[in-house]
């Protein structure tokens, strides 16, 4: 997972100053976070898989494709 989250974030160009702002967490905790120090929370995750357009099962190593899940749709009221 560490260095999935690392190469999807060098892809973008992003430091990891840039992407510890979006997550509002510090530039080391960012860093800790791919160095496996502590455990990503699962808001994290979640921010992540959307951010990057895959899915926390391929942050995880749950699978190797990187293509997301099909987004749930929100119900509409006249849905009802």
């Amino acid at each position: 997972m560490l260095e999935r989250i690392r190469n999807l974030r060098e892809d973008r160009d992003m430091t990891q100053k840039e992407l510890s702002a979006l997550l509002f967490v510090s530039r080391s905790t960012y860093s800790a976070y791919e160095l496996g120090k502590v455990n990503v929370p699962a808001e994290t995750l979640r921010f992540l898989a959307l951010f990057f357009d895959t899915s926390v099962d391929y942050l995880l190593e749950l699978t190797d494709n990187p293509t997301p899940y099909r987004r749930k749709q929100k119900k509409g009221k006249a849905d009802g």
